[in-house]
């Protein structure tokens, strides 16, 4: 059995009206891939130091379709609106 995939993200959204219109793109991709979303925004608390205002865990069934749906034509055109709306950290790691 595969291990499950994640994106985890730390966004700092700088213009709210373009980052719902990537919200909206990328459900395509992540119905496509069976996403799932055990943390999408929501209340925070950054104790360190800043992490942006907006933190998302993706779950997939496996790394490589973590992988799969962030490569594909779906995602990719989703991808534009954050990237002109918000900057961050974004990682694609493999469950424990």
């Amino acid at each position: 059995m595969s291990k499950k995939g994640y994106w985890m993200a730390m966004i700092d959204v700088r213009d709210p009206e373009v980052y719902k219109q990537y919200i909206e793109a990328n459900a395509v991709a992540f119905a496509k891939y069976g996403a799932k979303f055990p943390v999408r925004a929501g209340r925070y608390e950054n104790p360190e130091g800043p992490t942006g205002n907006r933190h998302v865990l993706v779950e997939f069934e496996s790394y490589d379709k973590a992988v799969e749906c962030y490569h594909s034509p779906e995602y990719q055109h989703a991808s534009k609106f954050r990237l002109a709306a918000s900057t961050g950290h974004f990682v694609i790691v493999e469950g424990a």
